[in-house]
């Protein structure tokens, strides 16, 4: 199998990918990372540039095409790759957000984590409403030793990021922001964790101004943690 990174992950995130394969190492995977991974080409089709993500999106299906399944942390890229890249017509490979690969690939829910933190947890709009993931990614958290999980109210509800919109709809895109962060702040959690770290770098941008102390940590992270080497916040 391999491991599709993603663009924010690869150059804002890094240790999101580490913990990918780590945690799926852990579980007897054999992960590979094809160095000529690029973008999905979601950004360029979002905005309008469907002609330009043509070629990202042919790029992936020749990098990732000899591969039995391909996981990626973030359901809005793979929501892309198997929504969307169809209609580029391309036939790519079979990609998983990392959630589903999990229970419904794998058939776990309990991965041997550990992670001892007052716990809440964002669906991802992609991940809710594109790939359906569901329930998932709670039953995993539900499984994490010393995990203490709170639901977040109004989880469905959009933080306001969705890439290009918060540029062009500041104003929208911040009065959305405001209101996920009041029920982030309303559970009374430590950790703020979701599947992409697109959203979480918007909720966790907006805490940190307010000084908030809750960390954004994404699921990979959390799941990767077992209590012989435990997640670390990156400096």
């Amino acid at each position: 199998m391999a491991l599709f990174a993603t663009c924010l992950t690869d150059t804002f995130f890094p240790s999101t990918a580490r913990a990918v394969v780590r945690l799926l190492e852990r579980l007897g995977c054999s992960v590979e990372f094809p160095l000529d991974q690029t973008c999905c080409g979601q950004m360029h089709f979002n905005t309008g540039y469907r002609e330009h993500s043509k070629p990202l999106a042919r790029k992936y299906t020749e990098v990732f095409s000899g591969y039995d399944y391909v996981v990626a942390p973030s359901g809005s890229c793979a929501g892309m790759v198997r929504e969307i890249h169809p209609t580029l017509g391309e036939s790519p490979p079979r990609t998983f957000e990392l959630a589903e690969f999990l229970v419904d690939v794998l058939g776990v829910t309990d991965v041997g984590a550990w992670f001892p933190h007052r716990v809440t947890y964002h669906p991802t709009c992609h991940s809710l409403r594109m790939l359906g993931v569901g329930d998932k990614p709670m039953a995993l958290l539900r499984a994490v030793k010393g995990l203490d999980l709170v639901e977040l109210p109004d989880s469905t509800q959009c933080c306001g990021f969705g890439g290009t919109f918060a540029v062009k709809n500041a104003e929208t895109s911040t009065a959305m922001l405001a209101d996920k962060m009041r029920c982030v702040l309303d559970t009374g959690a430590e950790v703020l964790s979701a599947g992409d770290n697109s959203c979480l770098m918007h909720i966790g941008g907006g805490l940190s101004r307010l000084r908030a102390g809750v960390r954004p940590v994404h699921l990979a992270e959390i799941l990767a943690s077992t209590e012989e080497d435990p997640w670390r916040a990156t400096p």
